[in-house]
């Protein structure tokens, strides 16, 4: 069985709120009584929680994530970015999705509730950031990465949406493409309507189709619009998962690419480099995105003073055999 405070505090004839002293350098014990508590911890092999520790100490030395869900195409990468960097601080990581809803959001609060973190790197899911306003206004330390245009009170980390779209543009212009089908992602979405601006900044075109960031909505605009008879000579999706839709139709109608149409993405995921043919798109640094987050949550905890603007990482056009 597991040896426990309580087996010390009874073999060194002590409290337990003594061997916590103890064990948490309080300095409120004598000399020699300290040694004694710490002989029979040696003896019994008594290995304290860390948790408990960190929380008498008044630190858990463990970072909360919350996500909206773990199936986001490039939440790995962002979770990857995060977790290297905790790691290498020698904390924990608590992750939370919000896959049930309320439900899931009650049990997170009730770990905020037991100080089961220090602080917070979130990617917001829906409908939680008046909550998550609340949490930091009471002392909570968050940082958020994408802020989809919200600007929240606290800190971020967001990406070159609008230059992301704009170099998209730019390359089919380049291209010859003169064209454009957009298919975006859901309008409430900061970083979709920059996308969108930043692409009609450079490469006007009254084909903008709305979309959700599916696979299905890429390869329904695309049917659609060819079995209409529109003519267009590039597309320009908002996420890769999209893009590879428009890809499915266009191979399915018998349509080549690029020779008829040119296809760009945005993300620049795992899958971008193994469709077919090779997806160009516009990379978001998600791994990096991660990593900056965690590293602004750990100076903060740490006494440093984060940022009060954005930070702000840029994107970058990956040029494939997409739309070479």
């Amino acid at each position: 069985m597991r040896v426990t405070i309580a087996d010390v505090a009874r073999e060194a004839g002590v409290s337990k709120t003594t061997v916590s002293r103890v064990i948490n350098t309080k300095g409120e014990v004598d000399g020699s009584t300290a040694a004694r508590v710490r002989e029979v911890i040696a003896q019994l092999g008594y290995v304290p929680s860390s948790g408990a520790v960190g929380l008498a100490r008044g630190s858990s030395r463990t970072v909360g994530m919350l996500v909206p869900s773990l199936t986001w195409p490039w939440m790995g990468e962002v979770l990857q970015g995060v977790v290297d960097t905790v790691e290498a601080a020698d904390y924990g990581l608590l992750l939370f999705t919000c896959n049930r809803g309320a439900e899931s959001v009650k049990r997170f609060t009730s770990q905020v509730s037991a100080r089961a973190f220090d602080g917070l790197v979130v990617v917001e899911p829906e409908n939680t950031l008046d909550h998550l306003t609340e949490l930091h206004r009471d002392g909570l330390p968050i940082v958020l990465i994408d802020d989809r245009g919200h600007h929240p009170e606290f800190p971020s980390v967001v990406t070159t949406n609008h230059e992301g779209g704009a170099s998209a543009a730019r390359h089919l212009r380049a291209a010859g493409r003169t064209r454009p089908l957009v298919i975006t992602g859901p309008q409430d979405f900061g970083c979709v309507r920059d996308r969108l601006a930043g692409f009609l900044s450079v490469l006007p075109t009254d084909l903008v189709v709305r979309g959700d960031f599916t696979e299905i909505c890429g390869r329904l605009a695309v049917e659609q619009l060819l079995a209409s008879g529109t003519e267009f000579d590039s597309v320009f999706a908002h996420n890769d998962v999209t893009a590879a839709g428009v890809l499915r139709a266009l191979r399915l109608a018998g349509r080549s690419v690029p020779g008829d149409i040119a296809v760009v993405g945005f993300d620049d995921i795992p899958m971008a480099e193994h469709t077919e043919p090779p997806l160009t798109t516009v990379r978001q640094p998600t791994r990096q995105m991660g990593e900056t987050a965690a590293r602004m949550l750990l100076s903060h905890l740490g006494g440093t003073a984060v940022p009060d603007a954005p930070v702000v990482l840029p994107t970058e056009l990956v040029v494939r055999h997409s739309a070479p």
